[in-house]
């Protein structure tokens, strides 16, 4: 029997405190916070379709979610139930019912991840967790320039972390744009899918250049390479943030 209605949830949340969104034997994840809540409202612990994995201590503004139940809840009254159960680190910002054969992740054409830097000499305690920082002074010109040799479909071998099993390894980056807000140097790239912590080595690569341990014109060389070890090293988990999936 088809469950009378398929819901698109959008949800934003702080990594810190989880082991990414995939529910983990272990260790907190937000799926298993997030199925609690749902629990709480609808009375069912229903199956929950992510649009991707996150690591641990990844963020995210737009990450999607999608469900089939059977409850009469309207949108806008289960967002708001659902909030009040979400603890203060997760928040349901959008709510809306799909068609029946929507998937979060397999209807996904895209997705945009913004990774926040604060190049400052001095820590924020206010946001340890929510950005990377480094003391040196990064020239965001350079590093936008550098970042445009990313873009295009690459067989991006060299920008996978082991320990996937995936073995198709060509993406696509449709843009990648590294700009300068007062202390922070914000990268944020786009494309239509992404290997195991590629945006983390993507962004390490360009500050691997921006201290000279790379050279300016190395990341061709590096794509043609598919060498891990040429790229630079992984950028921490506390800067990325999951900004947007876009659905056709």
């Amino acid at each position: 029997m088809i469950a009378r209605r398929n819901i698109l949830l959008t949800l934003r949340f702080a990594g810190t405190n989880y082991s990414g969104w995939q529910v983990q034997q272990n260790a907190p994840s937000v799926q298993a916070v997030f199925q609690d809540a749902l629990e709480r409202v609808t009375g069912v612990r229903g199956e929950v379709k992510g649009c991707s994995r996150t690591d641990s201590g990844v963020h995210a503004l737009g990450y999607c979610v999608s469900l089939h139940t059977d409850s009469h809840i309207p949108p806008g009254r289960l967002q708001d139930a659902l909030n009040a159960h979400l603890p203060a680190d997760i928040a349901v910002t959008a709510c809306r019912e799909v068609a029946q054969d929507f998937h979060a992740r397999y209807s996904a054409t895209g997705k945009e991840y913004v990774y926040r830097l604060l190049n400052s000499r001095v820590k924020d305690p206010l946001a340890p967790a929510l950005s990377h920082r480094v003391g040196y002074k990064v020239d965001e010109k350079l590093l936008h320039g550098q970042a445009q040799a990313f873009v295009g479909k690459h067989d991006f071998a060299a920008f996978m972390a082991g320990g996937s099993d995936i073995t198709d390894t060509v993406r696509e980056i449709t843009g990648f744009t590294v700009h300068r807000e007062g202390e922070y140097v914000i990268f944020t790239v786009r494309g239509n899918g992404f290997l195991y912590k590629q945006v983390r080595i993507m962004v390490g690569t360009l500050l691997a250049i921006a201290v000279g341990k790379l050279p300016p014109g190395c990341i061709p060389g590096i794509i043609a390479g598919k060498d891990r070890a040429k790229a630079g090293k992984t950028a921490p988990a506390c800067g990325l943030y999951l900004n947007e999936v876009f659905y056709s």
